[in-house]
């Protein structure tokens, strides 16, 4: 899945050329590139699909020759994650009717690839046994309310828990309480499943959007035309609350994978390499004094910057503009994008 904006990524990301397309952490492969080079060493290139939103069809192409052409599909508008996940086990499910899925977001972390290939093999032989929605479960490391959390119940000496509830970013409070508890795992937006399973989950719990898939004929030149006609009329709504809240066949698998969905500046920064003053940076031409834990990004790597006194700070510098705020305030750079829209000519900076 690949067609988000990535707005709190700004002014890196922006909506021609959004986060998942750009080398966030410095290491030479874009997110996207990575979450291929992860996946590809379990399925082969011709088993590996694409969605995103139309006018990023050509720029993941691009940047993932190896998928074929055909694989890329382009969302003709954003509709959350339901859509794309019926769209797609439809388009899959045509050619290979017995398919097991496994869904992966475009933009997340995974620094202990070994474990999450062993969970994710362990997880489609499950998958292609039983009638099982599968999601990976991250066991949380603070309170954090950027998260969608799982409790589950413990099963002793099983690899694998039933969900028990799902909860959406819960306040500070709440966060704190799942985490004393034990019985809670962040929700890392990684799902694997049969297609027969999730196409009967959305038989079941969204009827009307599985009857409005099903009336195109995929892997045609009819597909995308049948696409365009259905999808203003589709519910936007999330896999999560769509479906997954509310079947009771949904599993989880723990996992310490190291993993971040890099939702942020800040996750960047603590996930990033850091000098002896623990600040981030991506230049050699960044001179700091008195300046500790400070992320730092320049499109122009070039160019000299010197920063004195900056404590916990994010410095972002594009062609087209730059952003200084505190690290603590990385919450609320939806709001300055926002904000910057309503701008005359605003939208030229975003």
């Amino acid at each position: 899945m690949a067609g988000g904006i990535g707005s709190r990524f700004w002014p890196m990301s922006t909506q021609k050329f959004p986060k998942q397309f750009q080398d966030i952490l410095g290491t030479g492969r874009t997110m996207i590139q990575q979450t291929y080079d992860r996946i590809s060493q379990l399925l082969p290139a011709e088993n590996i699909y694409v969605i995103t939103n139309k006018e990023y069809v050509e720029l993941s192409q691009s940047q993932l020759p190896e998928v074929p052409a055909e694989n890329i599909v382009g969302e003709p508008m954003m509709k959350n994650t339901a859509a794309c996940n019926i769209y797609m086990a439809s388009k899959i499910a045509a050619k290979s009717p017995d398919a097991n899925i496994i869904v992966l977001p475009a933009d997340h972390l995974i620094v202990k690839e070994k474990t999450f290939l062993e969970k994710v093999s362990y997880a489609f032989g499950l998958a292609s046994q039983h009638d099982y929605l599968i999601t990976l479960g991250i066991t949380p490391t603070r309170p954090d309310t950027g998260y969608g959390y799982i409790q589950f119940i413990d099963t002793p000496g099983k690899e694998i828990s039933k969900v028990k509830t799902f909860t959406e970013k819960p306040s500070l409070e709440i966060a704190k309480t799942f985490l004393e508890s034990g019985d809670f795992l962040w929700n890392s937006g990684i799902f694997v499943w049969n297609v027969k399973s999730i196409y009967s989950a959305f038989e079941n719990y969204l009827p009307e959007m599985c009857e409005q898939f099903s009336s195109c004929e995929y892997n045609s030149d009819r597909e995308s035309q049948c696409v365009e006609l259905i999808y203003p009329k589709v519910t936007k709504i999330s896999i999560d609350n769509g479906i997954l809240e509310r079947a009771n066949n949904v599993y989880v698998i723990p996992a310490d994978l190291g993993w971040s969905d890099l939702g942020t500046w800040t996750s960047v920064y603590e996930n990033a390499e850091k000098d002896s003053q623990k600040n981030a940076v991506n230049s050699k031409y960044v001179m700091t004094y008195n300046s500790k834990g400070n992320v730092v990004r320049l499109k122009n790597s070039s160019k000299a910057v010197v920063l004195d006194g900056l404590k916990d700070y994010i410095i972002v510098d594009t062609d087209k503009a730059l952003l200084i705020c505190p690290r603590a305030n990385d919450q609320l750079i939806k709001q300055y994008v926002q904000d910057i829209k309503n701008l005359k000519n605003g939208n030229k900076f975003i």
